[in-house]
């Protein structure tokens, strides 16, 4: 089990639900790069739906719905399901910080710690979906240490299936 709390030293961090479904969104409506190239609008009924799904055979236990808050302002929002796909890995299914915060190392800062705490309880790495499409998504992982193990075919559309092992 994930102590979520330890993920930042900065930020105050606590577990998100239906009732921050409009504070998710008005993040998310920020962020109009990234869903230009997910081909996608940021919905409430996206935001509902990224809340209570989780993979195949994934227990909704091991899945946390985070947000950073510095103060009352929500800095950034993390889905990571613990233990996925194998018991040493964990898996960020989506990362996304306030647009008007991007650029000063909010976001890498919230990685780096996220990758610190998750060492030290035994995680091996750290993996994720990045869109091939989006540069911008693409310069952060790899600045904040993740490599490309394998292409994903969805729907015609290239997800990079990137890794930062703790080796």
């Amino acid at each position: 089990m994930i102590d979520f709390i330890k993920f930042s030293s900065k930020y105050f961090v606590r577990s998100m639900d239906e009732r921050d479904a409009d504070r998710i969104l008005a993040l998310c409506r920020g962020n109009s790069l990234f869903y230009e190239y997910a081909q996608a609008e940021p919905t409430l009924e996206q935001v509902l739906g990224d809340l209570r799904i989780s993979p195949p055979g994934v227990d909704m236990q091991d899945k946390y719905y985070l947000g950073f808050f510095d103060g009352k302002t929500l800095v950034a929002v993390m889905d990571i399901i613990d233990g996925y796909p194998e018991p040493s890995i964990a898996f960020i299914g989506f990362f996304m910080v306030d647009a008007a915060l991007q650029g000063r190392g909010n976001g890498s800062f919230i990685i780096m710690e996220t990758e610190e705490y998750l060492r030290s309880i035994g995680k091996t790495a750290i993996r994720l979906g990045i869109d091939s499409d989006n540069p911008q998504s693409n310069a952060f992982w790899r600045k904040n240490g993740f490599f490309t193990i394998a292409e994903v075919d969805n729907e015609g559309h290239t997800i990079l299936l990137a890794e930062k092992s703790f080796d």
